[in-house]
């Protein structure tokens, strides 16, 4: 198992929320850790906008348990009502994500103490908004995590996936049930790879020069992202069409293959570039990279069919989907191209070991 930045983050969250409030004396530390555990963010940028939201939800649902307990008391019951109110008011707030520290504020508050209970819920409140700033102040001084490294990974490994099955699909060499479920896979990293874009956007830069940079940095990035959803397409179309695609005569199978190779092998090239694992004086290369003729593969599969009515649009999906593969292809090239243009020695962040 590989522990990741925010499990880390967690843990010492957790510690250093108990350890202060152990040091304050308040009876029950334990409720600051569990502030904590809820209130961690995967970003700084994240911690300053979801911190107030923290807080209001802390006291909404420690006002709504010492409101609840002085009118109708403590009793179990009474609790899960209490609970139900609370999620219904965050929900009308717009607090979604805010709902659980808000339960555990009630719970904490409506727990059966022999204290004053305007005292116990202060303690209480007290402990669970240390667990919230303990929380915050990691997510800010420790380890903060590098998206764009993380970004560019796994868009690289989820790509060359992707690549390594269209190759096998188009020869008729994948077998069915594993590509079926490597597809499902492929789909839940590209989720995974919209969220972490998401992540990197968010990060703010300070220096006028590297807000540039990060601009179009992300335009790459989103470009690569689309390049790479579209040939996810084509591997779709080609494993839905396999068998009509097995059936077409050897010579225009062979044909396919070959424009399918080359945009293959023009993506690998740029995925190389964005990494700067090209020579320099071979970054031109970029321009004479062999141009895919589709139309005419398209054209020759459509003249195959149109004798027989039913089927002769049968390749008109998987045409689309190379049409438009092949044009997100050049359009990530031109903004490669610029890129590198103004940013010389500037490459996208790759750490394999991320």
């Amino acid at each position: 198992m590989k522990l990741g930045a925010r499990m880390l983050k967690t843990g010492l969250a957790v510690a250093i929320a108990l350890y202060a409030a152990t040091l304050l004396g308040f009876p029950s530390p334990v409720f600051a850790g569990i502030a904590a555990v809820f209130a961690i963010q995967p970003s700084i940028y994240r911690s300053f906008q979801t911190i107030i939201e923290q807080i209001q939800a802390n006291i909404i649902g420690v006002g709504t348990a010492m409101l609840i307990v002085f009118t109708l008391g403590n009793d179990p019951f009474v609790i899960g009502f209490t609970t139900i109110l609370v999620i219904g008011i965050c929900m009308y707030l717009k607090m979604t994500e805010t709902i659980p520290l808000a339960i555990v504020a009630v719970i904490a508050v409506m727990d059966s103490t022999q204290m004053t209970f305007t005292t116990f819920a202060l303690l209480r409140f007290s402990a669970l908004t240390l667990g919230i700033f303990s929380a915050f102040l990691v997510n800010l001084l420790f380890l903060p995590p590098k998206y764009e490294t993380k970004l560019f990974h796994k868009v690289d490994q989820t790509t060359s996936d992707i690549l390594q099955w269209l190759r096998v699909t188009t020869r008729h060499l994948s077998d069915f049930p594993s590509l079926k479920g490597e597809i499902t896979r492929i789909q839940e990293d590209l989720k995974k790879i919209d969220q972490i874009y998401l992540l990197f956007s968010e990060e703010r830069t300070y220096l006028k020069k590297n807000r540039l940079i990060k601009a179009r940095k992300l335009i790459v990035f989103r470009q690569l992202i689309a390049t790479a959803n579209k040939s996810f397409d084509v591997l779709k179309a080609f494993h839905q069409l396999d068998e009509k695609i097995e059936s077409i005569p050897t010579k225009l199978q062979a044909a396919l293959i070959e424009e399918v190779d080359k945009v293959i092998h023009s993506h690998e090239r740029l995925l190389l570039s964005s990494m700067g694992r090209i020579k320099k004086q071979q970054q031109e290369s970029l321009l004479t990279i062999a141009e895919p003729d589709i139309p005419r593969v398209v054209e020759a599969l459509i003249i195959d069919y149109k004798e027989d009515d039913d089927n002769s649009l049968t390749f008109l999906p998987l045409a689309a989907q190379l049409m438009e593969y092949q044009h997100e292809l050049a359009h990530l090239q031109v903004l490669l191209k610029s890129y590198q243009q103004y940013h010389e020695d500037e490459h996208l962040e790759f750490t394999k070991n991320e």
